[in-house]
C-alpha cells in the first residue's frame, strides 16, 4: 500500500496582474495561493466564518480531541483503559463535533 495518496499535478499560467489578485484573494482568507486556487477550482467558492463568539467552543473543541489523543496513547502505553471506553469517548466526541460542524454551516457566510 503508498504511503501516500496519488495526486495529479497541472501546471497553470497567470499573468503577473492575475496573479496579484489570486494572491490578495488568497490573503484575504488567510490561505496559500495554492490551497485557495485547489478550493475555488474543486468547491467554486472559498466560505468566510467570522463568529469571534464561536472561538472560545472552537478552541475548546481542540482541547479535548488532543486530551482524548493523549488518553489514548497512555492507555496503550500502560494497558489500563479498555479499548471500548476509548472508542465511546472518540465517538461521543465526534457526534459533538457534528453537531457544532451542522450548527456553523447554518451561519451565514461571506464568499470569496
Amino acid at each position: 500500500m503508498r504511503k501516500y495518496k496519488i495526486m495529479k499535478r497541472k501546471e497553470v499560467l497567470f499573468t503577473p496582474e492575475e496573479w496579484e489578485a489570486v494572491v490578495k484573494r488568497a490573503n484575504s482568507v488567510s490561505m496559500k495561493p495554492a490551497s485557495f486556487i485547489r478550493r475555488i477550482a474543486v468547491n467554486g467558492s472559498v466560505n468566510i466564518y467570522n463568529y469571534p463568539e464561536l472561538t472560545a467552543l472552537m478552541n475548546g473543541m481542540r482541547i479535548i480531541g488532543n486530551n482524548i489523543n493523549q488518553l489514548a496513547k497512555k492507555a496503550n502505553e500502560i494497558n489500563s483503559i479498555y479499548a471500548a471506553d476509548y472508542e465511546k469517548m472518540k465517538e461521543e466526541y465526534a457526534a459533538i463535533c457534528l453537531t457544532l460542524n451542522q450548527y456553523v454551516s447554518t451561519l451565514p457566510s461571506g464568499s470569496a
